[in-house]
């Protein structure tokens, strides 16, 4: 049997190597359109923040032990243009020229996700860049080597922007940031997302809320960024507005398609083609919250679908429960965290919710290096059952997140949450834990 994979980072790479695992006679080819495999590209802001640090530092393994000490038939510079299911191959062209025309008996689409550009006059402009691929940070990194750069637009404020904002101050780059909300973060309590502000403003990055890119224009070697009635001159715009599923394969062979377009997948990720399956970025979930179907773009998600993946493959039935939406960044010296539903979701899900917003120390009273903590927590006011949390905090919320996607996961109600035996000592909570004190104050609403 011949096992084929459109993708070659982490969901196509996880399957590759676990169905290889699970049966080693197993043909396995991987079509990879980049020389880029199994990198960590959550890794990347952090690597550009640090200019002695190589971008292939984060490649995690290469093509060639792939291909030596596995047994993938790896095929790089091969890009998939079309699949034909009636005639199950796979249809594309090579980076040296020609084409391919592959057949497949089983086929995994792992293409990930896109950036989002807004189509903006001078959106092509040299210095005007993305990052969501291993060459989008090659491409960034050597920019900042090989110009002057004193100052930066970022047009987006979501994870990459934020993590993004960092890495620029890290190197002395002063920063700018822009997106047509009128708040960071709107999924966030407006006091939470008001810490988020104040830590920007006070690190020095300028804000621009309520503010939609209109044209960029070249000034020398600098870029004019016109929005509505201001405008930034500076030396680096990165379009950090979001990203969208690479689904086109999918749609283009007459798959059916999910929320935000992504491909629409079963809990053991196949397709509505029982001989093609889906996983990464460009593939739905299924929420552990509310049971619909969501598009949430996550590494962890990721990897573990291409397990799953591989392991169907190969005769094993395996069926993933969902995603919380667990996610976490740093905003400079912030940590943020957000798990399962923000109360508008909430609402949009047909819950009934009910929330609370605290405000905790992270440390014990009187312990040295203490911080600020917030905790947010939304329940279900018809059963009391906990839907979802964020938090954001100097210190503790990272960690602290991963106690609420459990509970998620469990299916908890507050109360339950409530009686959590959680760990203390001054050094890390305070007796109470913030997560307790906030599951406390949400009984008392409900």
């Amino acid at each position: 049997m011949r096992f084929v994979i459109i993708g070659g980072d982490a969901a196509g790479m996880s399957a590759a190597s676990r169905a290889k695992r699970n049966d080693p006679d197993l043909e396995v080819v991987v079509l990879e359109r980049s020389k880029d495999v199994s990198y960590s590209a959550c890794g990347m802001p952090y690597n550009i923040a640090d200019p002695g640090r190589d971008m292939d530092d984060l490649v995690v393994r290469h093509a060639e032990v792939f291909r030596d000490k596995q047994g993938i038939d790896m095929r790089l510079g091969h890009t998939a243009e079309r699949i034909d299911r009636g005639n199950k191959k796979v249809v594309g062209r090579l980076a040296e020229g020609g084409s391919f025309d592959l057949p497949y008996d089983r086929l995994l689409i792992a293409t990930g996700a896109n950036p989002v550009v807004p189509d903006v006059p001078g959106k092509d402009l040299d210095g005007v860049l993305v990052l969501k691929s291993l060459a989008d940070g090659r491409k960034l990194k050597n920019y900042l080597a090989n110009h002057h750069v004193s100052n930066a637009l970022i047009v987006g404020m979501g994870y990459i922007g934020m993590e993004m904002a960092e890495a620029f101050h890290e190197r002395k780059v002063a920063v700018e940031m822009c997106d047509i909300l009128p708040r960071p973060l709107p999924w966030m309590p407006e006091e939470m997302a008001e810490a988020v502000r104040r830590e920007l403003e006070d690190k020095g990055v300028q804000l621009h809320f309520g503010a939609r890119v209109t044209s960029i224009e070249p000034q020398g070697d600098r870029k004019v960024v016109r929005m509505g009635d201001r405008e930034a001159v500076v030396d680096v715009v990165l379009m950090a507005v979001g990203v969208a599923p690479a689904s086109g394969l999918a749609a283009d062979a007459g798959l059916a398609l999910g929320p935000s377009k992504s491909i629409a997948v079963d809990r053991s990720l196949r397709t509505t083609d029982p001989d093609i399956f889906a996983a990464g970025d460009c593939a739905d979930a299924f929420h552990v919250v509310t049971d619909q179907r969501v598009w949430i773009p996550l590494a962890l998600r990721a990897n573990r679908a291409g397990w799953a993946v591989g392991d169907n493959v190969t005769g094993k039935s395996v069926e993933l429960d969902g995603v919380a939406g667990s996610a976490v960044f740093k905003v400079l010296d912030l940590e943020v965290a957000r798990s399962g539903l923000s109360e508008a979701e909430a609402t949009d899900a047909g819950f009934e919710p009910v929330s609370t917003t605290i405000r905790s120390r992270s440390r014990a009273h009187g312990h040295p290096g203490n911080q600020t903590i917030y905790v947010h927590l939304v329940a279900d006011k018809r059963n009391g059952k906990l839907l979802g949390g964020s938090m954001v905090g100097k210190e503790g919320a990272a960690h602290r997140i991963d106690a609420v996607a459990v509970a998620l996961h469990a299916g908890m109600t507050v109360r339950e949450f409530f009686q959590c035996d959680l760990a203390y000592a001054p050094p890390f909570s305070p007796v109470w834990d913030p997560l307790l004190t906030g599951a406390n104050q949400l009984l008392k609403r409900l």
